[in-house]
């Protein structure tokens, strides 16, 4: 890992502070805090993130794939990523996965979108299918939606009692809390856009064809309910936002700071593992003496 991380970090400038109230319309979603000077970005701002990104990526692949050789050399202690994506329809969750974590090997990603609940997911805790998509020792998780629609779309449709989302919110800061004493790093982020922008996204897929599969008539219907879903997304992160688990708050409008600063989040958190490629745990002088003596071996088309 390189050694040029911001200072002050990004993740400090997202995070949500533990037991502090939230107002999330006093985060512009259209902000890009901190995002470097016009004297080192340039004009071209979009352009410059969006190299920053792919330059990011290749050091994100790095650390995946040290991650991954720790924990099959049995190095790892039970240490993984898990990325929490969460955000309003048209938020940008699957086009953050797609230039961030894109970068990474498949091999070592556990990607889950969570949808509506199944009935076999409703015959079990809420927390049953969560635990089901957690990421193996050594993989890097993402999840896109998670446990957290269960304080929020239940919230706002009322799909439960009150004072039964109330009760997970304890629930989710334990869950969390022993995922993090397991080797879990957890980054959870709301991406945030505006009313007005969100307008615009779903304008696009209804008029561009190759969007169509994108749209879904009850976005409207969840728009319409706003008001209560920026409520309900404000007394999530200000409940759950622990010094163990902290939310994460990424202005979403341009989309290109958006991966900006996810790559940034992901970065700072990889550093703080300090990861390295694991020694062999052979002889490698006889090993290779071993490989060169069979040079030899006669077998078909040698």
């Amino acid at each position: 890992m390189t050694a040029d991380l911001y200072e002050p970090p990004v993740r400090e400038l997202l995070r949500v502070g533990a037991g502090r109230p939230l107002d999330l319309s006093a985060i512009d979603p259209r902000s890009t805090p901190g995002l470097p000077a016009l004297s080192v970005t340039g004009p071209d701002r979009k352009s410059w993130a969006r190299a920053e990104v792919r330059r990011i990526g290749d050091e994100l692949a790095e650390q995946q794939e040290m991650l991954h050789a720790q924990a099959v050399a049995g190095d790892a202690a039970g240490r993984r990523v898990l990325l929490v994506l969460q955000a309003m329809d048209c938020g940008g969750k699957g086009g953050a996965v797609k230039r961030v974590a894109g970068a990474m090997n498949p091999l070592g990603l556990r990607i889950r979108a969570f949808g509506p609940p199944t009935e076999e997911e409703l015959a079990h805790h809420f927390l049953w299918r969560i635990r089901r998509a957690l990421p193996d020792a050594g993989q890097v998780g993402v999840f896109d939606r998670s446990h957290y629609e269960d304080v929020l779309v239940v919230r706002v449709e009322s799909l439960v009692p009150e004072e039964t989302w109330r009760a997970r919110y304890d629930e989710i800061n334990e869950f969390e809390a022993g995922l993090v004493d397991e080797g879990f790093v957890l980054i959870k982020v709301f991406l945030h856009i505006s009313y007005a922008e969100q307008r615009e996204r779903l304008l696009s897929r209804l008029t561009d064809p190759t969007k169509h599969w994108k749209y879904h008539p009850g976005d409207v219907d969840a728009r319409s309910k706003w008001p209560d879903y920026q409520a309900a997304y404000t007394e999530a992160l200000s409940r759950c936002a622990t010094d163990a688990a902290p939310w994460f708050v990424v202005p979403a409008d341009r989309k290109w700071y958006r991966d900006w600063a996810l790559a940034h989040l992901l970065r700072e958190h990889f550093a703080d593992l300090d990861l390295s490629y694991p020694p062999a745990r052979f002889d490698l002088r006889k090993e290779h003496a071993r490989l060169l003596a069979g040079d030899g071996l006669k077998v078909n088309g040698g």
